[in-house]
């Protein structure tokens, strides 16, 4: 048979992109070094395989409910991969429909959303408008975070695969509200929401020993493909130091937020990946501006000043676990006004710092290195609490460089500060807040900036400007309009500077180098899917 050149030109080119298109479909995601942001050597390509079970050590779990509906404890169990929401982010925080197929806005306070079909929970039920309406009815009666959603007047079945949900008034956020994991949807026919979940998830309830471990087995029924793993064991271990020497023993296979200072080793060895990525949670100083001198904005602004956020980063955090901040929001978001800010917010300048603080009258009298206030001894409290690693040594950085000033600042550091911050027992304090786990700005900026907002009340901050452009912001659907709000709300937290944001923390975890499928998501509320595996 005569072949021309033509012929075999074409046939040499598909044979050459079959290679490439074959080669590209089996390797993993390459992992990204913390310390320069360059890619690492990625392990050998491994197909996905089915079989045996994960062993994760993580640093947060839930206590004595495993309730989704229950405070924050949706956020574990959907780590855990065992309850989903009507809608979701995916790694790169785009909104997705998950148990919903979409949705339709008919009205500025009626939202149409129709359910996906041939969905069923671990205990076989299938998912319909009953056992949708049944999970968001228990979110608005029976948690305590219900105020969160009593924007919603009321959600009804429009068929068996539809509901229909209608707010009070005009709410941009609605939709995004949805996929906070308090909204999980569970089965109707729960044997006990407390001790025994039952959600539609990759993997499915067997056990749990408080406060120890959370083991969980393969839903062979899934709706959304195959499930690699036979079953994850979850422990829940609070020291990053011995989450680290689980995994080094081989007890783990992976293990959340270990000491960054131990990532170069690992990494060395050869025996372990580590990721690390950008979340949307941001580490805040709050001052509580019901007392003096924080209530003064010179003393507030002086501390801005005072305060080298690239020194925390780089001693407290290795240059590893965080960057910089300057607006609520991380950069990676794109309700950040961050490149916005039209030269509103600080330098650290020692020189300004200390030329506010004598205009807040502050002024060394004796020589003694400390600075007096209004001409008398004065110590700054500052609070944290020991339950996220990065917090202590955060904090004793920041307190390091306000002695350097001649503010004579005490540390304290508890197991919790939540009741001190709410009955005001604190003067500053170092707190951390994911900001955006619903990928909506309304979540975060009404509790901090709105003058009936939670964390408002906490620190004694009021702003009639604020609250109009927070209530406009939230009743607009004109995205363009709610950025610019929000914007204008970013640059006025910083003039105003209630709260300091201090930096935004990356995600570390380190996994043995036999495990695969490992995506980090910004938002945190994900980890456990059906996409892990571990190579054979």
């Amino acid at each position: 048979m005569k072949i021309n050149n033509k012929t075999m030109t074409i046939t040499i080119i598909m044979m050459l992109l079959a290679i490439v298109v074959s080669f590209s479909l089996c390797v993993s995601p390459t992992p990204t070094s913390p310390a320069s942001g360059t890619p690492t050597p990625a392990p050998t390509a491994v197909p996905a395989t089915v079989g045996g079970t994960l062993k994760y050590a993580s640093a947060f779990g839930p206590s004595d409910s495993l309730d989704p509906a229950n405070g924050y404890v949706g956020w574990y169990m959907r780590e855990a991969g065992v309850y989903e929401t009507l809608f979701g982010y995916d790694a790169n925080m785009v909104m997705q429909p998950e148990l919903a197929t979409g949705y339709e806005k008919i009205s500025d306070t009626e939202w149409r959303i129709n359910l996906r079909p041939d969905v069923t929970f671990h205990d076989g039920t299938p998912l319909n408008a009953d056992a949708v309406i049944f999970s968001l009815n228990r979110v608005l009666k029976n948690n305590t975070r219900s105020s969160e959603y009593s924007f919603i007047d009321s959600i009804a079945k429009y068929s068996d695969s539809a509901v229909t949900i209608k707010t009070k008034t005009a709410y941009a956020p609605t939709i995004a509200s949805l996929t906070d994991p308090i909204m999980s949807i569970i089965s109707p026919n729960i044997v006990n929401v407390k001790t025994t979940p039952d959600g539609t998830g990759p993997f499915k309830f067997m056990d749990y020993t408080k406060a120890v471990s959370l083991t969980l087995a393969r839903n062979d029924r899934y709706w959304n493909g195959t499930v690699y793993l036979d079953g994850v064991v979850i422990y829940y271990i609070s020291d990053p130091t011995t989450r680290l020497l689980k995994l080094q023993s081989g007890e783990v296979d992976a293990a959340y937020s270990i000491p960054t200072t131990d990532i170069a080793g690992l990494q060395a060895s050869g025996n372990y990946i580590v990721y690390n990525k950008p979340t949307l949670r941001t580490y805040f100083l709050y001052f509580n501006m019901k007392k003096s001198p924080l209530d003064n904005p010179l003393f507030r602004q002086a501390i801005n000043y005072a305060l080298n956020k690239s020194e925390v980063c780089d001693t407290a955090l290795d240059g590893i676990g965080g960057t910089p901040a300057t607006c609520v929001f991380p950069s990676i978001m794109d309700w950040s006004a961050n490149d916005r800010t039209g030269g509103a917010g600080y330098t650290y300048n020692v020189a300004r710092a200390k030329e506010l603080l004598a205009q807040a009258g502050f002024k060394d009298t004796n020589g003694d290195g400390w600075l007096e206030y209004n001409g008398q001894p004065f110590v700054l409290s500052l609070k944290t609490y020991t339950s996220r690693p990065q917090l202590k040594p955060s904090a004793e950085v920041i307190a390091s460089e306000l002695n350097a000033v001649g503010i004579n600042t005490k540390l304290e550091a508890f197991t919790s500060i939540s009741s001190d911050l709410s009955s005001g027992n604190y003067e500053m304090a170092l707190y951390a807040w994911g900001v955006a786990p619903t990928g909506d700005p309304d979540y975060i900026t009404t509790r901090f900036f709105l003058s009936t907002g939670a964390e408002a009340n906490k620190t004694g901050y009021k702003n009639t400007q604020m609250d109009s452009w927070l209530n406009q912001a939230r009743k607009s659907f004109d995205k363009t309009e709610r950025k610019s709000l929000y914007d204008q709300v970013q640059i006025q937290a910083l003039n105003d500077t209630p709260y300091i944001p201090v930096f935004y923390q990356n995600a570390v975890v380190a996994t043995s180098k036999n495990v695969g499928g490992v995506q980090l998501f910004p938002n945190e509320i994900s980890f456990i899917t059906k996409d892990m595996y571990l190579k054979k």
